[in-house]
């Protein structure tokens, strides 16, 4: 039995998981099991894992449960004006969708790139332009911390590390954060964002530097200069929205949780477990499209079809009883959720270092510049944005006393 022919199949929209997932995880669980029947936009059908163990099983074997989009058997249903395209997309040139041995020899190209990364400059570009954010808001006395800090400081920071002078960096903020948005300005910021790509890729070819885009370029493994563009592309999309959303859900439990107000008041160790803490109840990269089962097999009690989609759950699979027993009591360290994936496809390990060492220099950043921060509207009026994929707030209005800006001269 297919997704679509489930009695039940739940329809997989942003408002469907908007205000509280884990009760929605909880109800589906209760109705469905671990394997899920969902629909997406246009009555597409998927099955959404919400199972740790059977998470571990999709994402752990590539080959029966594929990267590889070709082997959709929906494709023949899905028009060319599909609203998930550019999310579950044919014959895309980007890691994403390659598998076998040249993904693995991609991934090296991308491992080796982040892993040259200096951590010290790594950690002055992101104190630096967190800096520069918070001069422009400090003397005000309130702010957006999402839409005036964190939605800018991720890109700006990888921005530098890629290659970018940092005049492009603005530019390049504004184009990526359209494109996410997914409205009327996301191909014009996915234009912008795949040509300014494509000139540092060429620029860099004939001039390298100490950069992510030279070191990719030096790569002896014969990959095309698009296929490098795709590549940092996908790198810079998925190492800002998540990051810029990891800053804000954790400032936010910060704020609210009382379990770590001593991180408002210098308690560094806290931001640390605050940050862990979001990975296992609020990750902002809630669901991951996709995998495709190679040919007929049993999952979580479903008969899954040749061909069928299987969603990720990230958040689901953190949260499911058999391994979180007690959801109310601290993860501490325990660093065993998906929230960087699972296997082959997770996220190489030096972009997950990247992303930690700049969201929490943003963090510090913020409680050390406006150390008396609070939230200026109460917790129950905060929304997130309407996503099923990723989950982040909408704004996060605080307020705090003015402060002069340091205009470069931080000691």
């Amino acid at each position: 039995m297919s997704p679509a022919t489930v009695p039940n199949a739940v329809p997989f929209s942003g408002p469907l998981l908007q205000d509280d997932p884990a009760r929605v995880y909880r109800e589906l669980r209760r109705e469905h099991g671990s394997v899920v029947p969902v629909v997406l936009d246009g009555n597409a059908p998927a099955w959404l894992v919400l199972g740790y163990r059977e998470l571990h099983q999709v994402t752990g074997d590539p080959g029966l449960f594929s990267r590889d989009s070709e082997l959709w058997n929906q494709w023949d249903s899905i028009p060319d004006d599909w609203p998930l395209l550019p999310m579950i997309g044919r014959r895309q040139p980007s890691i994403l969708y390659t598998v076998g041995e040249r993904h693995r020899e991609r991934a090296g190209m991308l491992v080796n790139a982040l892993e040259a990364v200096d951590p010290f400059e790594l950690r002055g570009y992101a104190e630096k332009f967190a800096d520069e954010l918070i001069d422009g808001i400090c003397p005000q006395g309130t702010a957006d911390i999402i839409g005036e800090f964190a939605m800018l400081l991720p890109v700006r920071v990888l921005a530098r590390l890629f290659g970018f002078p940092d005049e492009e960096g603005p530019a390049l903020v504004t184009a990526l954060n359209d494109m996410i948005d997914g409205r009327e300005r996301a191909l014009a910021g996915q234009t912008h964002l795949f040509t300014s790509m494509t000139e540092l890729v060429a620029a860099r070819r004939v001039e390298p530097a100490e950069d992510v885009a030279s070191r990719m370029l030096a790569d002896t493994s014969g990959f095309t200069d698009e296929e490098i563009v795709q590549d940092m592309m996908v790198m810079l999309a998925a190492g800002h929205q998540p990051t810029a959303d990891w800053i804000g859900n954790s400032l936010h439990l910060m704020l609210t949780d009382p379990r770590f107000a001593a991180s408002l008041f210098g308690g560094r160790n806290s931001i640390a477990e605050a940050m862990n803490e979001v990975l296992w109840e609020d990750t902002p990269t809630q669901n991951v499209a996709a995998r495709w089962a190679s040919r007929d097999t049993q999952l979580g009690g479903r008969r899954v079809r040749a061909g069928d989609m299987l969603l990720l759950g990230l958040q689901g699979a953190n949260s499911d009883p058999q391994v979180r027993t007690d959801s109310s009591a601290l993860t501490g360290g325990n660093g065993a959720h998906f929230s960087f994936g699972h296997g082959e496809h997770r996220c190489p390990f030096p972009a997950q270092e990247v992303a930690e060492v700049i969201a929490r220099t943003g963090i510090e950043v913020v409680l050390d510049r406006l150390p008396d921060i609070d939230l200026a509207v109460p917790a129950a009026k905060l929304s997130r944005r309407p996503s099923p994929w990723l989950r982040g707030l909408s704004e996060l209005p605080v307020t705090f006393t003015p402060t002069p800006a340091l205009g470069g001269t931080r000691a």
